[in-house]
């Protein structure tokens, strides 16, 4: 990006050269024809379908199958899949887009889909064989096969060096054994990406990933834990697992390509927080158009008009960290010190804002049929997932000082 100094030459001003010459770089954030199209149609199917069930979902526990089939009849859950395996081949932007919107009505429709537009279907068709390709992309694009990444253990968080779940190998198979905690979709995953450590080699030299089917002889899924957005967590034991060597997602000491796949998760994430705040924004204008004080709409009042613009304030800047990291990924990875600003950023942006939109409901925000309730609850899981707001800082404090070592 050029200084204003640079234009001052210009004969027609900076404006004019900045114009000419930047505006690529400046709207490659900005959404294509092609992506308000998919930004409508998502809208439209999530109002129309997702909406109106949204608290039925965290109710009963139930996974959202038949959200996932109008998805991909809608052609958009195989968005991440590659064209020759029968999917969308779209972009890391495009699925932040879908998974935005989906997340304005639906958190559990949107978690749902996270996986499917998300890590495990990149990984696969990044670092999969073709034969693993071949046999699981054209299943996700039909809504037809949900892979769960099974990473968290009972005492291994973030810290991956600390793995604990074995791949021990056994005449071109592994045996895989160790317990998984925390993990999404348990109930209904078909796929397994497991996280292990090959051969008891130690540190992040041992750590890779493998490919678990959920039929294996030795896996057992424990009771479902529910949470606080009305998704269920699971426990996941493998016992003894035998799996062909063929089922190698990630080799030992491909720690690196994990964590940067893994990065497109933090991103979608973020892209899920933006969502979530910005239903709750939505709902916090209606209501405070129709909610009368003093013979007017309460937002008329300052401090609610106020309390309205800081939150689109922080909407707009998360949404366009996001966007930053999602078109910058290329046909690659977002970037770690991109993916964690943004996804910082947006989680603790959507806190603050549902927070807010609970105090404009006031004492009817309380009540679980008004939506101020549950996008507060929704808010809640993006800080949590895929690395905290604190390991974020960590990731970009590094970033910086060691972008610093050069001017010391």
């Amino acid at each position: 990006m050029r200084t204003n100094g640079e234009y001052a030459q210009h004969p027609k001003g900076a404006e004019a050269q900045f114009a000419a010459e930047d505006r690529d770089e400046l709207l490659q954030y900005e959404l294509t024809a092609r992506q308000e199209e998919l930004r409508n149609r998502t809208r439209e199917l999530a109002e129309e379908k997702f909406r109106p069930r949204a608290l039925e979902w965290e109710r009963t526990g139930e996974f959202p199958w038949e959200n996932i089939q109008a998805l991909a009849d809608a052609g958009l859950i195989g968005m991440s899949v590659p064209v020759e395996f029968g999917g969308g081949g779209g972009t890391w932007l495009d699925a932040a887009v879908i998974l935005e919107e989906i997340s304005r009505t639906c958190y559990t429709t949107a978690m749902a889909a996270l996986g499917e537009l998300g890590v495990q279907t990149r990984a696969l068709a990044v670092y999969g064989t073709e034969a693993v390709k071949r046999k699981y992309l054209p299943l996700i694009a039909e809504g037809k096969l949900i892979c769960s990444v099974c990473i968290t253990e009972p005492d291994t968080g973030s810290d991956l060096n600390a793995l604990q779940t074995t791949a021990t190998s056994s005449n071109n198979s592994y045996l895989i054994s160790g317990k998984k905690a925390l993990i999404s979709r348990g109930d209904v995953a078909q796929l397994f990406v497991v996280y292990v450590r090959y051969d008891g080699k130690p540190g992040s030299s041992g750590v890779g990933a493998i490919l678990v089917e959920r039929d294996t002889p030795g896996v057992s899924i424990g009771e479902a834990q529910p949470t606080l957005g009305g998704e269920s967590l699971y426990e996941i034991t493998f016992e003894n697992c035998l799996v062909p060597t063929s089922n190698v997602l990630v080799e030992a000491g491909g720690l690196t390509r994990m964590l940067t796949a893994f990065n497109g998760q933090r991103t979608l994430n973020a892209a899920i927080s933006v969502g979530i705040a910005q239903g709750a924004q939505d709902a916090a204008v209606i209501y405070s158009s129709h909610r009368h004080q003093g013979g007017r709409p309460i937002n008329e009042y300052q401090g609610i008009g106020w309390m309205l613009a800081d939150n689109a304030i922080q909407i707009e800047a998360a949404r366009l960290l996001v966007r930053r990291a999602a078109a910058r990924a290329g046909a690659g990875f977002p970037s770690r010190y991109e993916a964690a600003v943004a996804k910082t950023l947006a989680n603790e942006m959507a806190l603050t804002v549902t927070d807010n939109v609970m105090q404009i409901f006031g004492g009817h925000g309380w009540l679980q049929k008004n939506s101020a309730e549950r996008y507060l609850r929704w808010a809640r899981y993006g800080p949590l997932g895929g690395g905290t707001p604190q390991v974020q800082r960590n990731g970009i404090a590094r970033h910086l000082l060691k972008s610093a070592e050069g001017m010391l």
